[in-house]
Formats: C-alpha cells, sequence, structure tokens
C-alpha cells in the first residue's frame, strides 16, 4: 500500500465525515475494490499508461455513476495529480480506516475450505474472547492448514490448525 494511497484516503475520509456522507462513500469504495478485484480489463485498464487521464475518468465516472459527489472529486483530484493507476488502493485504504473510525475489527480467518456459518459462529465466540469491538470476518482459504482455523485480530493470533496441533504433537515427540 502506497503512502499516497493511505494520504489520498485519509483526505477523502476527513471530507466525506464532515459532510457526514463518511458510510455512503465507503459503499462507493467497496464497490471500486470489488469491481477492480472481479473485472482483469479494469484493472489493465486503470494501470495503462498509454490511456490519457481524462478517458480514465469519463469511463470511471459512467461506471461509477451513482456514487457521491466525494467519491468524484477523488476522481477529479487523481486525474490533476496524475495518480489514478493508485484508485484500487485508495478505495481499499479508505474502507480500512472508515472500518477503524467506526469501531470494527477485521478478523481474519484462515481455513482449508471456504468458511461454513457454524464455523463462523465458533469464530465469533473466539473472537469475543480478543476484542469488544464489532468484527468483520474475513475469510483465507489455505489447504495446507488441513483443517480447523487460523484466526487473526490485530496483532493477535490464535491457532486452531491441524497442521499446528501436527507440529506441536512432531515437537513433543522429538524431546
Amino acid at each position: 500500500m502506497s503512502r499516497a494511497a493511505i494520504r489520498y484516503a485519509k483526505a477523502i475520509l476527513d471530507i466525506a465525515n464532515s459532510n457526514g456522507k463518511a458510510a455512503n462513500v465507503n459503499d462507493d469504495m467497496k464497490s471500486i475494490v470489488a469491481a477492480v478485484a472481479e473485472s482483469k480489463e479494469l484493472r489493465d485498464f486503470l494501470s495503462n499508461p498509454t490511456v490519457k487521464g481524462d478517458v480514465k475518468v469519463s469511463a470511471i465516472s459512467e461506471v461509477f455513476a451513482s456514487v457521491q459527489n466525494e467519491t468524484k472529486s477523488l476522481f477529479r483530484l487523481l486525474l490533476e495529480n496524475k495518480r489514478f493507476e493508485i484508485l484500487p488502493a485508495v478505495a481499499s485504504q479508505y474502507n480500512l480506516l472508515f472500518d477503524e473510525l467506526s469501531g470494527v475489527e477485521v478478523a481474519k480467518v484462515t481455513t482449508a475450505f471456504p468458511i461454513t456459518p457454524e464455523l463462523e459462529a465458533k469464530v465469533l465466540a473466539k473472537v469475543k474472547e480478543f476484542s469488544t469491538k464489532s468484527v468483520t470476518i474475513v475469510n483465507i482459504v489455505d489447504e495446507s492448514i488441513i483443517g480447523g482455523f487460523i484466526l487473526r485480530l490485530g496483532d493477535k493470533q490464535y491457532n486452531a490448525s491441524i497442521a499446528n496441533s501436527l507440529q506441536t504433537l512432531k515437537r513433543e515427540l522429538l524431546n
């Protein structure tokens, strides 16, 4: 994450917050992050140095026609400063800053398979031991953990993976 993206995100959050539209702009930023993640064409278009900035802005303004004025002003600001390629990073950083401001913490849960509702309930119960804040769960699938889950919340980690249990057992048997 570039420092520039963080600065732009903070500036837009300050403006949106003072206008009472921080949550609406957060929704805009989420849709930008999702659209860029889903579309290789959009990613390539934004990062293409041969496409002129004003062409990028008019195309993005059409794709995201219903966004807040604060988001539109971000488009113009990035154009003026010739930094349009960092739009996805700014949007992603805005989401993180908004969650922080709203007292929402993000818990990263690594599982060997996509998370099920009952596992999500167990993870949320475990999270209550770590945090009093409202928590959003982000699921990362990594088959190498074999089973169970690894929970990361801020600088804390709870490892309930099968791979970790096997590693612990191996250490005990070797000692």
